[in-house]
This record gives C-alpha cells, structure tokens and sequence, in this order.
C-alpha cells in the first residue's frame, strides 16, 4: 500500500527513486534548483543513457540550471504554464508530494507526500503515470541557452530567454536583458529596479508579472525555443 511520508522521508525515497531508475525517469516540478546530490544522480542517470523528463512551471531557470542540464545530453525540459503539481516517477513507482525539486525546500520546508508502488498498488500508479505524460504532452519543449556565468559575479549574463529586440522576430518590445542594455544596466539590477517600481514581484525565487507590469506595457511570454520570458516597452523607464 502507499507509504505516507514526511520531509525527510520524501527527500529519501525521491533519491532511491532516482537511483532505481533504469529506464525512465519523469520529474515534474515548479521550482527548480537542483542540490549537488541530484545533480550527482542525474548525472549517472546521463550516462547511463536513461530517458529523463523535467517538467517544470515558474517564470525562467537561473542561468546555473541551464547551463548544467544542457550539458545532458538525456535529459530533456518542458515549461507547463500554471503547474503546481510535484510529482517523481520511474517505471517501478512514484511519489506525490508537496515538495518541490528546490534545494530550499528540501531542507527548510515542512513537506508532505506518498510514495506508491507500481506492483502494490497498480491503478494508483497508472492514474499518477497518465496524468504525468498528459503534463509533459501540453508542456513545451525548451531548448536551453544561456551564457556561461562567472563565479565571481564580474559579469551579467543574459537572461536564459531573450530571443527579441525591438522589431525582431515579430515583436516590437525589448527582453529584459536588451532593455537593460539600452539603459546601461545590468540584468540583475533592472530586475531590482522592476520589482521596487511594482512591476514585477517574487514568486518564490522566481519573477512574476504584476497588474502595474501589464498596465506599463509588459508581457510575460514563452518560446518554444527559449522558454518563458518578459517583453517591456523599448521606452520604459524606471
């Protein structure tokens, strides 16, 4: 039967599950920062040529995240707008929880979940499969880009999704990091500068586009070349 779990719980059987997978592996999760122990398992599900989907759904990736899994080359990402779900699957069982895939929420939250045998309880594991591969089937692919970051923090990359400047590709709005650019600005710093004016708030870790945001112009878009990001006016300022 489902064993109920506790954070702890959750965060052991979420690596035996990594571990024990030998030909599939599905993660769907919101929030994405991967501590270096999943990075570790991954890895050597990589090598072992496993088939490994992420689905994930808040605003765009740190440029850390991307800059890893693009180096797998097994391992393939997916945005699903208004995700909430977390769910771990491989082809022997699956565990539902509240828990993000979030270095965080791994340590300081307070988490809850069920881990499900698929040979124990065949039905529950089927329902909790189909409903995974229905996420990953009106999730986008991403393909992942973003320049290689330096440690010391000397140098702002470009946001992960910035496919367009003004004109380009059929928008008449700036990414982000072009409208930084244009104001002499680093990335990080006009994000700053966004959130103090209203116009964009935390969500999480991540960003999230305000009422403000939209009434001054912006837009919270995703390619399916570059994933999610935020178009602003060529004009704004803040």
């Amino acid at each position: 039967m489902a064993k109920f779990l506790n954070t702890s719980a959750t965060n052991y059987y979420l690596e035996e599950l990594i571990k024990a997978s030998s030909e599939r592996l599905i993660i769907i999760s919101p929030f994405l920062k991967f501590n270096d122990r999943i990075r570790e398992l991954l890895e050597d599900k990589d090598r072992m040529k496993i088939d490994v989907r992420i689905v994930y759904g808040k605003s765009e990736l740190a440029p850390q995240e991307i800059n890893w899994l693009r180096s797998l080359d097994f391992v393939r990402t997916s945005f699903c707008q208004h995700l909430h779900a977390k769910c771990y699957l491989n082809e022997r069982a699956a565990i539902i929880t509240s828990m993000n895939l979030y270095d965080f929420s791994q340590v300081n939250n307070n988490e809850m979940g069920i881990h499900v045998d698929r040979e124990q309880e065949p039905e529950l594991y089927r329902d909790a499969y189909e409903e995974a591969q229905r996420l990953i089937r009106i999730s986008e692919e991403v393909r992942l880009a973003a320049d290689k970051v330096d440690p010391t923090g000397a140098r702002e990359p470009d946001q992960p999704a910035s496919p367009a400047t003004a004109g380009d590709n059929g928008y008449d709005k700036l990414t982000t990091s072009k409208l930084a650019k244009a104001l002499g600005l680093r990335t990080g710093q006009l994000n700053e500068k966004l959130l103090t004016a209203g116009f964009l708030e935390r969500d999480g870790e991540m960003f999230k586009l305000t009422d403000k945001g939209k009434a001054a112009g912006g837009e919270f878009r995703v390619s399916k070349q570059y994933g999610p990001f935020f178009l602003w006016p060529a004009e704004l300022r803040v």
